[in-house]
């Protein structure tokens, strides 16, 4: 397996790399995360025109065609810089879903305005009290002559309380889960805005009778829903690398400069062993992100190799996240210095799609089946 990046992929890595740089600071962040709606228009606007909100939609509906490989890298850099723009909540997972799933007339209808960055989609299917692995759906979706209407309750909606359009999962009569697009100005939704504790914003959404439309024209879509999923899974595991990275080189920066007793806290060998560690971790969590995405790069769309990576990175990402605190003293734990963000946003990161111990029972499971057989 070749684990060299394209010129493609350097420069795509490169391109993003320099926007973030241009436009976010730690105060600016601050200040963006602070106010609505949670982050800068002007840097998605950036984004529409780089090309990044188009990369997972293929070159003949209007985008750059990027695959898994791509997207990686793309979410490392949001994560190594902390962007708060829904990216990949708003822009790649549904135009992956839409280019899935969506007919000729949906792509070139819906798939334009996501690429341009003028109309924002959200992919609702959690719903309350649910964890991950998500049982079949409760919300219920009936063909009122010749129209489908919604009803039912979805909760951590990523990206939900400024979507244009949301791509809601539903079971249809037949028992089957579809795909429905639904206008969030339908006067039968309502969508209740939060704040999570890392920044970032969603919104729970209770449909009573909304309008949808069929996305695409097969009333089973569980197959586009897992490589959703699954393919969230190793975006999310991206993002936690570059934030990971971050928050390694700020702990490293800090003990080449911050002085204990006059003398520089990189000469304290526990100290930099515990730094090592944390580099270690980092390496295991990248590594483990690379065989996702290319895993899926070779159309392998494996709940396994999932768990098996998010679980990995999840470790990796609160032991950097704890150590980086640590080594920083009462000041990583400041609002004002970025540590303690990076650590919000990886804490977040792992309980968001399956914790470590949903992964584990995940990948445990089987071998009770088997120690079954054996008796």
């Amino acid at each position: 397996m070749d684990f060299t990046f394209t010129p493609e992929q350097t420069m795509l890595r490169d391109t993003v790399r320099s926007v973030l740089t241009r436009h976010y600071t730690p105060e600016h962040r601050a200040a963006v995360v602070a106010d609505d709606p949670g982050w800068d228009p002007k840097v998605w606007s950036a984004f529409a025109e780089i090309g990044l909100l188009g990369l997972t939609v293929s070159s003949e509906d209007g985008g750059i065609g990027g695959g898994p490989v791509e997207t990686l890298l793309a979410m490392e850099e949001l994560g190594r810089a902390l962007a708060p723009e829904p990216v990949f909540d708003c822009a790649l997972l549904p135009a992956l879903l839409i280019g899935r799933a969506g007919t000729p007339d949906q792509r070139a209808t819906l798939l334009p305005g996501i690429v341009d960055g003028e109309r924002l989609f959200a992919f609702a299917h959690a719903e309350p009290g649910a964890r991950w692995p998500y049982p079949e759906p409760r919300t219920l979706a009936v063909d009122d002559g010749g129209r489908w209407t919604l009803t039912g309750r979805k909760s951590l909606v990523p990206g939900g309380d400024r979507a244009d359009q949301l791509i809601v999962s539903a079971v249809v009569p037949t028992g089957e889960t579809a795909l429905f697009l639904v206008d969030a100005a339908d006067a039968a939704l309502v969508r209740s805005p939060y704040r999570t504790y890392d920044g970032r914003r969603g919104a729970d959404i209770e449909l009573r009778g909304a309008s949808g439309t069929l996305l695409g024209t097969a009333l089973d879509a569980g197959a586009v829903i897992d490589e959703a999923v699954i393919t969230s899974q190793a975006a999310l595991g991206a993002e936690a690398v570059g934030a990971m990275a971050e928050a390694l080189r700020l702990t490293t920066e800090y003990l080449k400069t911050r002085k204990q007793f006059g003398v520089a806290l990189r000469t304290f060998q526990t100290l930099t062993h515990r730094a090592a560690d944390m580099y270690v971790s980092l390496e295991l969590a990248r590594s483990m992100s690379l065989y996702a995405a290319m895993s899926l790069a070779d159309g392998v769309v494996d709940a396994t190799v999932a768990s098996r990576a998010k679980r990995r990175i999840d470790r990796s990402g609160k032991h950097i996240g704890q150590e980086a605190i640590q080594l920083h003293g009462g000041i990583g734990m400041t609002a004002e210095y970025p540590v303690g963000h990076y650590t919000a946003r990886l804490a977040a990161i792992e309980h968001t799609l399956g914790d470590q111990s949903d992964h584990l029972r995940a990948l445990s499971s089987p071998l009770g089946e088997h120690a079954k057989a054996e008796h």
